[in-house]
C-alpha cells in the first residue's frame, strides 16, 4: 500500500502552519466559508501559503460559492487546488476548475446513496480527487468506514477520507478504507478553532505507524 497523504485544514497561524508541514503534512486547508469558526480572510491565507515550502500543497475551502465571487477570491489566494463542500453540480465543479484549477469535491457519506454519489461524478475529468465526510464538513462526525470500504475499489477518483478522525482512531480508519489521503481539522483542536500542535504530531504520527509495514 503507498503512503497515505495527510491534509491538516483550518490552519490559521503561520506558527500552526509551519508546525503542520514539519511533522508530515502533505496539505493545508485554509476555510473561507465565513459562517465556521475557522474562517481565515484569503489575504491572510495567502501570506500563510508564502511560508510553505516545496512540494506542499495549498487547498482553499468554499462551500456553494458563487461564480464571480469564487473569482474573486481564487484571485486573493490562488491556492494549489479548492475543495469544494456544498451542493456543487459535476458542471459547477467543471466552471470552477476552469478558473481556479484543481477541484477537490467533498461528499457527505450516507450508505443508501454513497453508490449513486459515486456513480455522479465518476466521469467528473475536472475534479482531481473525492472527500468522503461524516457531514457537511468541520463538524468531527465519523462515518461508518466498513460501510464505506466496499465502494472505495474501483473509484475513478482517489479518496479522502475526513470527518471525526483523531490520532487515536485514525489507524484504524486507513486499515478499513486505505484511502488515498486523510483529513483532519476538528480532531486536532484544543478548542473550536485552535489547532494544538501536540495532537497534530500525534494525528502524523498515527498515520505513520498505519502505514508502517
Amino acid at each position: 500500500m503507498s503512503r497515505t497523504r495527510i491534509k491538516i485544514c483550518g490552519l490559521k497561524t503561520p506558527e500552526d502552519a509551519l508546525w503542520a508541514v514539519e511533522c508530515g503534512a502533505d496539505a493545508l486547508g485554509f476555510v473561507f466559508v465565513e459562517s465556521s469558526p475557522r474562517f481565515i480572510e484569503p489575504e491572510r491565507a495567502w501570506d500563510l501559503v508564502s511560508y510553505l515550502p516545496p512540494f506542499v500543497s495549498s487547498v482553499g475551502l468554499v462551500a456553494d460559492t458563487k461564480p464571480g465571487v469564487f473569482s474573486s477570491l481564487a484571485e486573493r489566494c490562488p491556492c494549489d487546488c479548492f475543495q469544494l463542500h456544498g451542493r456543487e453540480t459535476p458542471d459547477d465543479a467543471r466552471a470552477l476548475a476552469a478558473v481556479a484549477g484543481g477541484v477537490i469535491k467533498a461528499l457527505r457519506f450516507d450508505a443508501e446513496t454513497v453508490e449513486a454519489d459515486l456513480r455522479r461524478w465518476a466521469d467528473a475529468e475536472s475534479v482531481e480527487a473525492l472527500l468522503m465526510d461524516g457531514s457537511t464538513g468541520g463538524q468531527g462526525t465519523a462515518l461508518d468506514w466498513a460501510a464505506l470500504a466496499p465502494h472505495v475499489v474501483g473509484m475513478h477518483h482517489p479518496l479522502i477520507l475526513a470527518g471525526g478522525l483523531t490520532p487515536e482512531n485514525v489507524g484504524e480508519a486507513i486499515a478499513t478504507v486505505q484511502p488515498y489521503a486523510v483529513d483532519v481539522s476538528s480532531g486536532v483542536e484544543r478548542r473550536r478553532g485552535e489547532k494544538d500542535s501536540d495532537l497534530i504530531a500525534a494525528f502524523c504520527e498515527a498515520v505513520r505507524a498505519a502505514d508502517a509495514p
